[in-house]
């Protein structure tokens, strides 16, 4: 009997679909879409099925386990760094999503989410010369930990630094001349920059903003930020640490014999035929050797421009009516890693023409912006914010950005500025835009300088994006629960949804990027009057309220609104 037309289309399906379709998972026409998507775009076929949501990376390891009855694992549960090294290489592992977990004689027992992918098993069969027991995971942990076995820990610094490099020798005692000699030595060797510059590149690609490099009694770890959260991305051998800290150090122009005190540089890494990164390098003595911090710089985030930030319509206009006026002062306020900087050179590169003289004070310069004449201060010599402000004034300026007010005298002199003809920009740590006021009135302002001078403030807070990948509707939220973070009956009408994270391998625990959260309060004739008869904050507050201005919280809700964050982020940021 010849075969069906539909029998003929299911075998022309790969192993996967048809499993699915066996366990009544994939219709035919839907195996067949997702099919011809992942030939269209050249992907496999399971990432096509994970991507148009057809089944959950759950859903999929519990269907694919009943099909070809194979064991589930968690691998969440698994540590990377007791996995076995050197038995599949870093491409193979990276080609298929597989990583091995455990051998046993000749036999080798294999995470994947296809068990159905015979080129995968003789693949492996042929590299290791084993019997391959595959054991099924979930495609969106199986990723994480492709990711991390193949680029992380011993298995990314054996890969580097091969035979080269001799970690036992690291072991013997040496007095201190020969120390300082070997450091010398050391600041060459290969493998050592090889790791390093891979670090770098890494923490590029993934987008952090920070790298810490720690050590440790028993071990080291390097640990990227990203999103504003710290993750763990190698554990190399504690002996590299010395190594490492001296190459870094004479990258960034330190001196290499000091380790007793605290040292800051600057190094530069090229990415691209065009590209070039800034780090600013922070080193810190610590119980077990130096502990560095590397800042990435991306000169391209004052480039992205306002709208990219998260601004709402009328808090951009708000802002943009400010620092086009051409004297006074706006001050952006919230917590160290809140987009201060970010947000100041924004607007300063709206206002870099070429017929405006631009000066800033920082403490250090961040992002180097051609066209605008950078100062960092500098309190050992005697360069302090005021100094630098002083000297601003016998320049001929039309903007004066400062990095921070931190004292009095500070404050006088950028509030002086902002009275006689000039648009000053700065930063100040407090909670709020309203609390910003009574802020400068205890550092010692008088509140009528301050009531003349301060056109707007903007409090800011980061909040992390959802991955538009996997986000999905939170059907389970209760109504309560949005009404005491700050919902209104009105708000929660129209039949909208709240959204929360998943995790796929495009994001990091189902966020992706972060979006600016804002309080963006003009200082109108109203709240002048509160200030000169020295009212609180909350009087304040409540004027601005009146005035239309949306609290960190309520800017925070309508990003909810959105689908753009997760109530549980916008709670975390914001303190109402």
């Amino acid at each position: 009997m010849a075969p069906t037309d539909d029998a003929v289309a299911t075998m022309a399906l790969p192993g996967l679909a048809r499993a699915l379709m066996a366990q009544g998972a994939l219709t035919l026409e839907q195996a067949q879409q997702l099919y011809a998507e992942a030939q269209r775009k050249r992907t496999g076929f399971i990432t096509e099925l994970i991507e148009a949501r057809a089944v959950s990376p759950r859903e999929l390891a519990h269907t694919m386990s009943a099909a070809f009855a194979a064991p589930l694992i968690d691998l969440e549960a698994v540590d990377p760094q007791r996995l076995p090294q050197g038995v599949l290489s870093a491409r193979t592992c990276q080609q298929f999503r597989i990583v091995p977990l455990a051998r046993r004689g000749n036999r080798l027992s294999v995470a994947t989410a296809d068990p159905s992918d015979l080129q995968a098993a003789e693949k492996v069969k042929f590299e290791t010369q084993l019997m391959v027991d595959w054991i099924i995971a979930e495609v969106d942990k199986l990723e994480q930990l492709v990711q991390t076995y193949t680029t992380g820990a011993g298995q990314a610094l054996q890969q580097i630094v091969g035979s080269e490099f001799d970690f036992a020798a690291e072991g013997i005692e040496m007095t201190s001349a020969e120390s300082e000699q070997a450091t010398s030595a050391e600041v060459e060797d290969a493998p050592i920059v090889r790791f390093l510059h891979k670090m770098l590149l890494d923490a590029y690609a993934m987008r952090a903003s920070d790298l810490h490099f720690e050590p440790y009694e028993q071990f080291y770890r390097v640990r990227f930020r990203i999103d504003g959260q710290l993750r763990e991305i190698a554990t190399p051998p504690v002996a590299i640490k010395d190594k490492l800290a001296s190459r870094i150090k004479v990258i960034s122009r330190l001196d290499i014999s000091e380790k007793r005190v605290p040292q800051d540089g600057r190094m530069k890494l090229k990415v691209g035929p065009d590209k070039v990164i800034d780090f600013r390098v922070s080193t810190l003595p610590t119980l077990f050797g130096e502990k560095i911090v590397i800042r990435i710089l991306d000169p391209s985030s004052a480039q992205m421009g306002i709208d990219a930030l998260g601004y709402e319509p009328d808090e951009k206009e708000k802002l943009l009516a400010a620092i086009n006026r051409p004297y006074g002062m706006v001050l952006v306020t919230g917590p160290t890693g809140s987009g201060k900087t970010v947000s100041l050179y924004s607007c300063l590169n709206l206002l870099n023409q070429p017929g405006v003289n631009i000066s800033t004070a920082e403490d250090p310069a961040e992002i180097n912006l051609p066209g605008v004449n950078q100062v960092n201060v500098n309190e050992k010599a005697g360069l302090t914010f005021a100094a630098a402000l002083r000297a601003f004034l016998r320049q001929d300026p039309d903007i004066i950005m400062v990095g921070e007010i931190r004292d009095l005298e500070t404050a006088d002199i950028a509030i002086k500025a902002a009275q006689t003809g000039h648009l000053v920009l700065s930063t100040l740590h407090t909670n709020d835009a309203p609390s910003t006021l009574t802020r400068l009135v205890n550092m010692g302002v008088a509140p009528f300088n301050i009531a003349a001078s301060v056109n707007l403030i903007t409090a800011q807070r980061l909040a992390r994006r959802l991955c538009p990948k996997c986000k999905v509707p939170h059907h389970d939220l209760p109504r309560q629960a949005l009404l005491d973070a700050g919902f209104t009956e009105e708000d929660l009408e129209g039949g909208w949804q709240p959204y929360k994270p998943v995790g796929c391998s495009a994001c990091h625990d189902g966020y992706k990027g972060r979006v600016g959260i804002y309080q963006v309060m003009p200082v109108s004739e109203a709240i002048q009057q509160l200030i000169l008869r020295g009212a609180s904050a909350l009087e304040i507050a409540e004027q601005a309220r009146r005035e239309g201005v949306r609290t960190l919280r309520e800017s925070g809700l309508r990003k909810v609104k959105m689908g753009i964050t997760s109530l549980e982020e916008v709670l975390s940021v914001t303190n109402d």
